[in-house]
Parts: C-alpha cells; sequence; structure tokens
C-alpha cells in the first residue's frame, strides 16, 4: 500500500470529464460512439477529453464495438489497475473491501471490533485490514469512503456528537485517512452508504428514491431522494432509531427513554432475550445461555426461525414497531422502494412480514400500492460497495 499511498494521483481537468467517467463507472464498457451520444459531445471534443482521461490513467481503450454503419468505433472503459477501499465501521465490527474502478468487490475482510474503543485503535484497524485487502487486489488506490456509526460532517469530514462513539466527536477521520493512503477520502453516516450501494449494485439499483432502513446494534435510515442522498443541515437526517415510541419505555443509550432502538435494536433483542432464558419462557434461549453464558441478537432470530414462540412472539412485536416509523416515513417521502438490511435482518421473512404488514395497513393506498418493502440485496457487503462508490465521486471530479 505504500506505493500506492505515495503514487501522483490523477486530476480530472473538467466536467465533461467527470461526466465520462461516472458514464463509464456506472455502464462499463461503453463505445466511443455511444459515449459522445450519451454525453452530448461532438466527435473532436470526445476525442480530446478522453484522450486526456487515457493520459492520466485513468481511462483505457480496448477493442472494436459493433459495427452501426462506417467504421467501427472502439470500445472504452475504466482503468483496469484502478482501485478503491470501501469501510464500514460499524458498532461492534469492521468491514473494509478494495473494489474496482467501478466499485465491484474484488477482496474484503471483516473482524470484531467495538467503536467505543476510539479512534485511535478502530482506524488502526482499518488501516491494517486495508493493508491486508490491498495486497489480495494490488492497483492504483484513487479513493477511499468510509462510512461510521453516527452523525457525521460529509463536508467536514469527521464525526459530530456520536452518541456511541465516546473519543470521536469532530475526530479528523477525513484528513487523518487521506494522510495515510494519499488519495482523497469520504467520511459518511453508515447507513447512508448503505443505501448508496443498494442503488448502484444492489436490489434498488438505478432507483432515484428510496429508503434504507438498517437494524442492528442501533438503527438508522439512509434516504435517498433524486439519486442522492439526503443528509439535512446537520447530518443527522435518518436518525430514525431515537424516534421516541412511549415516554415510559425502556433506557436508550442517547439518555432518552422509548426509543425505537430501546424496543428492536440488537442490545434490546439481546436483551429481551436474556429475560425470556431466565424466566424459563423460551427453552431454546435458557439453553443456550447455559452454555455459552451470553445472548446475542442472532441467538433471538435464530431460535424465532426455530420456531420458539417466546422468541418468534419478540421478533413481531419488534418488526410491528418498526413497521409503524417505516409507515411514517412512507406516508411523508413516498419512495420508490424500502429495503430492510443490518445484522437483525437476517432474521429474514419473518420480520419482512411485520414491516410489510405495519406500512401497508398505516399508509395510504396511494403510496403502497406498488412499494417494494425487501431485504437487501448486498447484506454485509452494502456498506463498503455504497462507501467506495462515494469515493469514486469524490475521485472523478474536478474537485481537488
Amino acid at each position: 500500500m505504500g506505493a500506492a499511498g505515495t503514487a501522483r494521483q490523477p486530476r480530472v481537468g473538467s466536467r465533461q470529464q467527470a461526466d465520462l467517467l461516472a458514464l463509464l463507472r456506472d455502464e462499463g464498457a461503453t463505445s466511443r460512439v455511444a459515449l459522445g451520444e450519451r454525453v452530448g459531445l461532438p466527435r473532436a471534443k470526445l476525442t480530446a477529453e478522453l484522450g486526456k482521461l487515457v493520459d492520466i490513467g485513468l481511462v483505457e481503450v480496448g477493442g472494436p464495438a459493433a459495427s452501426r454503419g462506417g467504421r467501427r468505433s472502439n470500445f472504452v472503459h475504466l482503468a483496469d489497475d484502478l482501485r478503491l477501499l470501501g469501510v464500514d465501521v460499524g458498532a461492534t465490527s469492521i468491514t473494509v473491501a478494495v473494489t474496482d474502478g467501478r466499485c465491484e468487490v474484488l477482496a474484503h475482510l471483516s473482524e470484531e471490533c467495538e467503536v467505543r474503543e476510539g479512534p485511535v485503535v478502530v482506524l488502526g484497524r482499518v488501516i491494517a485490514l486495508a493493508e491486508q485487502v490491498l495486497a489480495k487486489a494490488p492497483g492504483r488506490l484513487i479513493g477511499a469512503g468510509i462510512g461510521l456509526p453516527g452523525p457525521v460532517s460529509f463536508r467536514d469530514g469527521m464525526p459530530v456528537a456520536p452518541p456511541i462513539m465516546p473519543g470521536w466527536d469532530r475526530y479528523p477521520v477525513r484528513d487523518e485517512l487521506a494522510g495515510k493512503w494519499g488519495c482523497p477520502v469520504t467520511v459518511d453516516n453508515d447507513v447512508n452508504v448503505m443505501a448508496l450501494g443498494e442503488r448502484h449494485a444492489g436490489v434498488a439499483r438505478s432507483l432515484d428514491d428510496l429508503i434504507f432502513v438498517k437494524v442492528g446494534t442501533g438503527i438508522g435510515c439512509g434516504i435517498v431522494l433524486g439519486g442522492r442522498v439526503y443528509r439535512g443541515v446537520a447530518g443527522t437526517a435518518g436518525d430514525i432509531g431515537h424516534i421516541r415510541l412511549d415516554d415510559f419505555g425502556p433506557a436508550c443509550v442517547c439518555g432518552e427513554v422509548g426509543c425505537l432502538e430501546a424496543y428492536f435494536g440488537g442490545a434490546a433483542l439481546a436483551r429481551e432475550g436474556l429475560t425470556l432464558a431466565r424466566s424459563g419462557r423460551s427453552t431454546l434461549l435458557a439453553t443456550i445461555l447455559e452454555e455459552r453464558g451470553h445472548l446475542t441478537a442472532e441467538d433471538v432470530g435464530m431460535a424465532a426461525k426455530s420456531g420458539d414462540f417466546a422468541a418468534a412472539s419478540l421478533v413481531r412485536e419488534g418488526g410491528r414497531r418498526l413497521g409503524h416509523v417505516v409507515a411514517s416515513l412512507v406516508s411523508f417521502l413516498n419512495p420508490g422502494m424500502v429495503v430492510i438490511g443490518g445484522g437483525v435482518s437476517r432474521i429474514g421473512h419473518s420480520l419482512l412480514a411485520e414491516v410489510r404488514g405495519a406500512v401497508y395497513r398505516r399508509s395510504l393506498p396511494l403510496a403502497t400500492g406498488n412499494l417494494p418493502i425487501v431485504l437487501s440485496e448486498l447484506g454485509d457487503l452494502a456498506g463498503v460497495t455504497g462507501a467506495a462508490w462515494s469515493a469514486t465521486d469524490r475521485a472523478f471530479s474536478t474537485v481537488t
């Protein structure tokens, strides 16, 4: 990675070049003729702009395309050796991937890591994992993106007052990683990059209006409107986990009570599963607790899938509460799709059925008549894919 970090970064010189790169990223190898038609450039101008992109090593010209009459055009594609890093930092885990220029994952690694250990420890692990994945798929590193589990100032590249990330407030994540890797770095909320991942490479391909709901240790929502992530003024848009459902509900990590996350986040599921095991209402969870000494949200989900009545009831109730919040979002935003992801979503179709039922009952038929509510297609790779995609918006732009 040292060579990648010290190599001179290619600089895009015009809006037309940025448009060409975005098109090649989105659609793959394309003929010169088709490129010119799509971006509205005359042949001479197209040739000049492509020539500059070839000179700086971002684009390569391949073999001839199918003839459309007259002289055959050549295929143009992003350079094969372009590499991007996508990083997804969750509350309890890290995933790092290396992708090609089209954000297709070439190699990835994951490990458990508590975000509460602070930025020095966590970013140290990110850097170490990045070295390992880059060794698996070497090339020229031109950009990196990272998703964090808390509010982020996208403009400044740093988290701002994140409730579950002690020591991270205004830590210069972007500047530190850019200095280490020698390339542009984008920093965003983890759910935003998951939404981007699904939009560009998953179940929501090419949809301009969608919401991505992550149910993991925490609960959040990524909002894509008009093809762009909506972050809000302070970067906190979509923080649905801290919508209050009950003034007298359980305590939440944010310091309030009765939040959705306090009822149905991963920690809440594990807590309620422990209650079921200790009370004897779930013999399966009691057995797991006796064998391991602790329970996780995944254990509750497994028990529910196995037909354990108490665990299944817990999932149904949590899914119903989540569905009530999602129904409000659907009524307000009228998205084209709702995607459910995150670790707790592995519970699968029993959870999905509860969310669907609540949304379809509570939202107007006009908003839900053609509304798919589906599970994430990319799963654990949604975040790293979206983070890499976010990085291309910077690497392929004229912004320095």
